[in-house]
């Protein structure tokens, strides 16, 4: 029986989008994105998004998607604000009789569509934006008011850590501590995308020069003139950087490789540690992969 939704997860460059799309036109399928730098509209090259080279639209060659390219730069969204964004979507597809694949390698995004989230509390914006402005005043400083056991170190996580600290006086481990709701695909195949170190590498290295010459430094500009916070995505950081005169080309794209391939790392310890699948493919996936997740 066809299973009515889908997690396509694995790291940065496995092939895990092209598969989900293989997928999703295999079984008249819905994607549904859950990468947390992907729903930015404006940085498509930059975050190897499907629609990357592309106008951007809710369809890529008769499949849809959705939460793809749909934020300003401008803007910020919480995990549990993209839950919300997820379930709607995924409740559309399902009262449409379609089958439903989320797509991505952000792991509290992943995490929280299969598990739900602890409830939180309202936060001001008043200590929204406070939160936020620290932060951005020095990281660091920031990161030393939470306690050891928040490891986090991506800004957005911290301000929102730290938000909840400013309204509440409790840290946001306590609230994450409390039981969970709100799961939208507990029940979802699970399927890792899952290639050797080797050959992340290899496509790591063809695929920068391809998002530069897509636009890529372009869209870094982009970023710089929206005061978009360009540590939230690699690449971004390192284009702005050579943007700025703060490193040349080839310190710039030397570093970008290098970042996405720790990324890659942190990514698989995540998935080894943190997700269990149902189906691992040790590759980039082919049609007998697909059919294989079908009939499983």
């Amino acid at each position: 029986m066809t299973q009515k939704s889908y997690i396509i997860a694995g790291p940065t460059a496995s092939g895990k989008s092209n598969f989900a799309h293989r997928l999703a036109h295999a079984i008249n399928g819905v994607i549904i994105n859950c990468d947390s730098v992907q729903i930015y509209r404006g940085i498509e090259n930059i975050s190897a998004s499907p629609f990357a080279g592309r106008d951007v639209t809710d369809e890529l060659d008769g499949v849809p998607y959705r939460l793809f390219s749909i934020l300003p730069l401008e803007s910020q969204i919480s995990v549990s604000e993209y839950l919300e964004l997820a379930r709607a979507e995924y409740n559309a597809a399902v009262s449409g009789g379609r089958p439903v694949i989320f797509v991505g390698g952000t792991g509290y995004y992943i995490n929280a569509l299969i598990n739900g989230m602890s409830p939180m509390p309202d936060v001001s914006d008043e200590n929204r934006t406070r939160a936020r402005q620290m932060v951005s005043d020095d990281l660091g400083a920031a990161r030393a008011l939470l306690p050891p056991e928040f490891t986090a170190t991506d800004p957005q996580r911290v301000s929102r850590a730290l938000e909840v600290f400013l309204q509440t006086g409790r840290h946001l481990i306590e609230f994450q501590n409390l039981p969970r709701t709100g799961a939208v695909a507990p029940m979802a195949r699970r399927v890792l995308i899952n290639p050797d170190t080797d050959i992340l590498r290899t496509r790591i290295a063809i695929r920068i020069p391809q998002m530069l010459s897509g636009g890529a430094l372009g869209e870094a500009q982009s970023v710089i003139d929206s005061g978009w916070d360009e540590r939230r995505a690699i690449g971004a950081a390192q284009l702005c950087a050579y943007i700025r005169g703060d490193k040349t080309y080839d310190e710039c794209i030397a570093d970008w490789i290098n970042k996405t391939n720790q990324y890659a790392k942190r990514q698989r310890t995540w998935f080894r540690t943190q997700f269990s699948p149902d189906i691992i493919i040790n590759r980039t996936g082919d049609d007998a992969d697909t059919d294989a997740v079908i009939s499983d």
